[in-house]
């Protein structure tokens, strides 16, 4: 049991691994058209490596030249020279430094915009997933800046590129003096390394602990300063309380750091002795060839300079492996999401051409559908058929499954069990994109997007047909509102975007959307309780004018007010998952049965309210 409870909390593997995540985003800036990012990544690399070689044996060579008494005019053209090689190599640094991020940023925006596209366009299932959506946000976190990794890989594969140009030359330059001498450089910057990572990285190990403890005295602080709390604080006597939890928290978190603090400075201590014997084992070296070999001056410089160079070049290469695996993580993350596989077919699947001289009739058969890690079906055994030109209401109580079969009929999730026709034909064989155009829909939760009014209806910027937009304004009954603003359809809506926005009311809104489904004019209409919260009397009208609106298309109306839908060729009663009742208004009422029950508490309801409001206003 403890096996697979640890088992669980292991981390997944990334799909992908360091080396195919850095060819990944070679071959998109390759695709991009961004190949100046590789060709600066590689010249500022180059220039890095040449400005070090430079500094190098700047001061070996003038030293040099002097031991040897070269003539003054020969000693000056060699400061020049260096000086020339210095300012070449600064001067090329810093313009390609200011050059690199325009193509870094393509190649990001390029990432988002696949992100976008895919969180636009994913299969309706996806939206619910948890998995794809935690994907989402860690992918969006990963794109978010540039410190980013989907950015700041570029630097870590130039710093990458550089280490190991210098580490190549550095060590053919050592190899020629000792090979063992080499290998002493390379353990000691090895295992000094490894220490120093394993130290570094305590806090990162420890980083849940770090902030359970920052959560704690975050949270305490604010409730201290929440104006809203203040009340409770006073009549309760919580300051003591809070100040003790506070105390706790603050010498926790202290403690930790003490304790860190105590690690680090062993790995500091670590590093001092590493460093100590490699340099003294090289000053050691290079002083026996000075003695015995007549090692020069100049030459003594030079190498002992390489040494410290090389460890810079060995560490740099460990440092950048790292910081590339930990940036491909976030890669992976982000490929992950984007290639997140699909229900739907949206490439392929036969074509749909939504006519409205075209007749359509949907049909469930024997359609059960059971949400994912859910145990119980939503729907059961559900038969049903919406004929051509029928306005069929579904009702029921909350959490009855009306929504559900709604997103049944519209394709966005495909049955458990059985199937839903069109035309006698299963909706899985269309393309599914195809399939959506059949519907217009005025859904609970509204996509008010910020635009002007004119784009909410038509949906789009480009091609707006504005004289059908006042048309279904009109038809919707919202013409008057809006020629009343003083910039008409051309007025924004949205205040998180536009200052000058307005803010429609709960009426307004609902004829905004159904100006909406007007417009697309499709076969269908899809109405899923957009008025519930609005009083039963506004609702009633609202789906009268809906009615008028809709005359001679086929129709689903959702409703938990059984008032509402009255108008309607045919009433299903949505119950404990399945179809409980069926026929008109009147039907179901002479029935006697459980729609009637249920008409008849909401009407003594309504009466009641209905009664109270007179006797406050008399």
């Amino acid at each position: 049991m403890g096996d697979s409870k640890a088992e669980g909390k292991k981390k997944q593997k990334p799909r992908y691994n360091m080396w195919q995540n850095t060819a990944y985003m070679i071959s998109l800036a390759w695709r991009e058209k961004e190949k100046k990012v590789l060709v600066l990544v590689l010249l500022s690399a180059v220039f890095a490596v040449g400005n070090s070689l430079v500094n190098l044996y700047v001061t070996p060579s003038i030293l040099s030249a002097v031991e040897n008494k070269v003539p003054l005019s020969e000693l000056i053209t060699i400061i020049l020279v260096f000086v020339g090689l210095m300012m070449l190599c600064a001067a090329a640094s810093s313009y390609i430094g200011a050059n690199t991020i325009y193509g870094r940023v393509q190649v990001r925006c390029a990432i988002i915009t696949a992100l976008n596209r895919k969180a636009a366009t994913t299969s309706y299932p996806n939206v619910g997933d948890e998995k794809f959506k935690k994907l989402c946000t860690k992918a969006s976190e990963a794109t978010c800046s540039n410190g980013q990794a989907t950015e700041a890989v570029w630097n870590t594969l130039t710093n990458l590129t550089k280490n190991v140009l210098g580490f190549i030359l550095y060590m053919l330059l050592l190899f020629s003096l000792d090979p063992w001498m080499l290998a002493v450089i390379l353990a000691t910057t090895l295992v000094g390394y490894f220490i120093g990572k394993r130290v570094n990285e305590y806090g990162y190990r420890h980083r849940e602990e770090v902030a359970e403890y920052e959560n704690k005295m975050w949270y305490i602080d604010g409730r201290a300063k929440d104006y809203s709390a203040a009340k409770d604080i006073r009549i309760f006597h919580i300051r003591p309380w809070l100040e003790e939890l506070g105390d706790k928290s603050m010498a926790a978190f202290t403690a930790f750091h003490k304790k860190a603090n105590s690690v680090y400075i062993w790995g500091r201590i670590a590093d001092l002795i590493l460093a100590f014997v490699r340099n003294g084992i090289a000053y050691a070296y290079l002083l026996h060839l000075v003695l015995a070999n007549g090692l020069s001056a100049s030459e003594f410089l030079l190498y002992f300079s390489a040494v410290g160079g090389f460890t810079t070049w060995v560490s740099g290469i460990l440092g950048d492996l790292t910081t590339l695996h930990r940036q491909s993580l976030d890669i992976s993350t982000v490929r992950e999401c984007i290639e997140y596989p699909e229900s739907f077919d949206f490439k392929s699947g036969d074509s749909l051409e939504p006519d409205n001289k075209t007749t359509y009739e949907i049909q469930l058969v024997n359609v059960s559908f059971r949400y994912p890690e859910s145990e119980k079906f939503t729907l059961k055994n559900i038969n049903l058929t919406l004929h051509p030109g029928e306005k069929l209401a579904v009702v029921g109580l909350n959490g009855a499954g009306k929504t559900t079969l709604v997103k049944l009929i519209c394709g966005f999730y495909d049955p458990t069990e059985g199937q839903v026709l069109l035309n006698g034909r299963d909706i899985k064989e269309y393309n599914r994109q195809d399939y959506y155009r059949l519907f217009s829909a005025v859904f609970q939760d509204f996509s008010l997007l910020a635009g002007t009014i004119a784009t909410n209806i038509a949906q789009t910027e480009d091609n707006v047909d504005m004289e059908k937009v006042k048309a279904c304004a009109e038809q919707a009954g919202l013409l008057s509102k809006i020629e009343s603003l003083p910039d008409g359809f051309d007025t924004y809506l949205n205040r998180m975007v536009y200052e000058n926005a307005i803010l429609l009311s709960g009426g307004e809104t609902q004829r905004l959307m159904l100006a909406r489904a007007l417009y697309k004019n499709a076969p269908v209409i899809v109405l899923d309780e957009p008025t519930a919260a609005l009083d039963p009397i506004a609702e009633a009208e609202m789906y009268e004018k809906y009615s008028e609106m809709t005359r001679g298309k086929s129709s689903i109306y959702i409703s938990h007010r059984l008032a509402s839908t009255r108008f309607c060729d045919r009433i299903i009663l949505l119950e404990k998952n399945r179809i409980t009742e069926e026929g008109t208004h009147d039907e179901l009422l002479a029935r006697g049965g459980r729609y009637a029950e249920l008409f008849e508490v909401q009407s003594k309801y309504y009466r009641e309210e209905a009664t109270a409001n007179e006797e406050k206003e008399g």
